[in-house]
């Protein structure tokens, strides 16, 4: 892992930690656990081409109607070519780090992120499919997995070369649709379904093993017929190296086990409620107000 791409995923925690000191809240425990994943996908994986969506977001474009174009975010991840991967971003309430990484990609100019949660603006809290970056709307958590599955399908009975790749959270495979979507995934051999899972351990309600169960994971994920692989989520080589998996005729799925905290140790002050950053006095804001300078002079 170079230091250029270091550099990435700690600047995708910046700028989300620079957001929340300006507005006042938002998902950083998130930013933490996934910022190496999501460097990886738009730095090495993703096979992508140019951003073809405004720099700056346009406003929300209506909701989908007979005789209009639907618009998606899609276009922030360049055409829609055969050969070109389709990349579906599940766990909705991560937009926030997703648009903190195209602008550190180049994808997004960072004034877009000032249109964040405006009223009327694209660019979603929780983000849509008009999202940037977003080509579908999540719905629920796990609603996205079965969308790119018959995305999958289509794409290898067309023969399109480029693969499917989803990004997703652990708290989805508490949800059966995500059984059922790689279930349905191994059945047709989508082997150009690529899946990471960013499994911190975490979830709206805290550590989720005092929620529910979605160990043994990989285990899990293999009796549905698809092949999984566990790897360091804050090990960008070893992520890379997971992508590249060999059964043409097996959906993959990388499992990045994440730290919350990672690079934000004072985050842990907060455990185990960390699923959004909100400051109970002035003192803790100034807490990370000075972490955030210090990143920045970095």
């Amino acid at each position: 892992m170079s230091d250029i791409e270091k550099s990435h995923a700690q600047n995708i925690r910046r700028r989300v930690l620079r957001h929340i000191l300006t507005n006042g809240g938002g998902y950083m425990s998130q930013a933490c656990s996934s910022a190496e994943i999501l460097s990886a996908l738009y730095g090495r994986i993703l096979n992508l081409g140019p951003s073809e969506g405004a720099p700056v977001p346009p406003p929300f474009p209506g909701v989908p109607q007979k005789g209009k174009k639907t618009v998606t975010g899609s276009a922030y991840n360049g055409e829609k070519a055969p050969h070109r991967d389709r990349f579906i971003f599940s766990p909705v309430h991560y937009a926030l780090v997703l648009y903190a990484t195209l602008i550190e990609f180049g994808r997004m100019d960072p004034k877009g992120l000032e249109l964040f949660n405006v009223d009327g603006s694209s660019v979603e809290m929780i983000g849509a499919e008009h999202s940037p970056g977003h080509e579908v709307t999540a719905g629920s958590l796990a609603q996205a997995i079965s969308q790119a599955m018959g995305f999958a399908l289509a794409r290898k009975l067309k023969g399109d070369t480029g693969r499917v790749v989803v990004f997703m959270s652990d708290g989805e495979y508490e949800e059966g649709q995500t059984y059922e979507a790689l279930g349905t995934a191994a059945f047709h051999k989508l082997g150009n379904l690529l899946v990471f899972v960013d499994a911190n351990g975490f979830q709206c309600d805290g550590i989720m093993t005092g929620v529910g169960c979605v160990e043994p994971m990989k285990a899990r994920i293999e009796a549905f017929g698809c092949t999984a692989e566990e790897v360091d989520g804050h090990d960008i080589d070893a992520i890379c190296r997971a992508a590249t998996h060999t059964d043409p005729d097996k959906p993959h799925v990388v499992i990045c086990r994440t730290d919350p905290c990672h690079g934000l140790d004072k985050l842990r002050e907060r455990w185990p409620r960390l699923h959004y950053l909100r400051f109970k006095t002035p003192e803790e804001r100034d807490g990370y107000e000075k972490i955030c300078q210090e990143w920045e002079k970095a």
